[in-house]
């Protein structure tokens, strides 16, 4: 039997669902699996033990940290139990399923609701995340019909069916990930969204949407604060002037930070949305960037 590397969490005072879904945030450092919630304690469960302890260490800096310790548990349907306890999100006109649900929220659907069916995977998002929740209300509010999409740091492929639902094409994603790349095929072709191009690449490849030359009206990247901060030029150069990009991935403590660094790309902010700490951003890219000349 497979056993996987896991912590376990126990507090004094149980925190709310707010602060569990930050710690799940923090805690993932692209190896998380999976989450789950015991009787009397919280279990996280990881790819590699490296992964395992990477997230002690960081646990072991932070002065609110729970008590953690680690452990490795042998595959006892931990997985197919947290999956199976994944409901139906409804974010505006977008309402994001597994598959056990779909006929159910078809049968309640309204003549304009978008419903996207995605397979849970481990370690792959299905659309719980709040920031997840900011960028599909962002798409919703931003023009795409007929405009160029690229998502980068695609995982499950969800911000990239909806927006293809929402009208965008062409749209490409990305993810270095093999694993994400073949879940968001997958979930791509379950939904019948023949016009996405599911790539296994980053921004720092010219494979990228198409080579130097390939810019894109709608830029999506939902990941975290300092990445953004690391490819704020990068995603510059990867926009048509007067482009958008719609971001997340970081709390309110971070924003400050990262709006500096993508206005020093090149990116002003015209819309901002807070859920639960963490932050969705939309900015426009000004016909005057820096990056404007760069192919980088």
């Amino acid at each position: 039997m497979r056993r996987y590397p896991a912590i376990t969490f126990t507090w004094l005072h149980r925190p709310d669902e707010a602060e569990l879904e930050r710690l799940t945030a923090h805690l993932d450092n692209g190896s998380l699996l999976a989450v789950d919630d015991l009787d009397g304690e919280w279990r996280a469960y990881f790819g590699s033990a490296a992964a395992r302890d990477e997230a002690l260490a960081m646990l072991a800096g932070s002065a609110h940290a729970p008590q953690a310790r680690a452990l490795d548990v042998a595959d006892e349907g931990w997985a197919e139990r947290s999956q199976a306890a994944i409901q139906p999100v409804t974010v505006g006109r977008l309402v994001i399923t597994p598959p056990w649900h779909e006929a159910a929220v078809r049968r309640r659907a309204g003549p304009d609701t978008i419903v996207i069916v995605i397979r849970p995977s481990m370690g792959f998002g299905t659309g719980h995340h709040a920031s997840t929740r900011r960028c599909l209300s962002l798409l919703q509010s931003t023009v795409l019909t007929g405009r160029s999409v690229l998502d980068v740091g695609t995982g499950s492929g969800v911000l990239a069916i909806a927006a293809w639902a929402l009208g965008a094409d062409p749209v490409a994603a990305l993810d270095n990930d093999p694993d994400a790349v073949a879940c968001a095929r997958e979930n791509a072709a379950s939904n019948g969204a023949t016009g996405i191009s599911v790539l296994e690449s980053d921004l720092s490849s010219d494979v990228a949407g198409g080579g130097e030359s390939k810019s894109y009206d709608v830029l999506l990247a939902n990941l975290t604060g300092a990445t953004l901060i690391a490819i704020a030029a990068r995603l510059a150069a990867r926009a048509r002037p007067g482009g958008q990009l719609i971001a997340s991935g970081l709390d309110t403590s971070e924003r400050p930070g990262v709006v500096a660094a993508l206005g020093a790309a090149g990116w002003r902010e015209s819309a901002c949305e807070i859920e639960e700490g963490w932050v969705g951003l939309r900015l426009e890219r000004t016909a005057t960037s820096p990056t404007a000349s760069r192919g980088n």
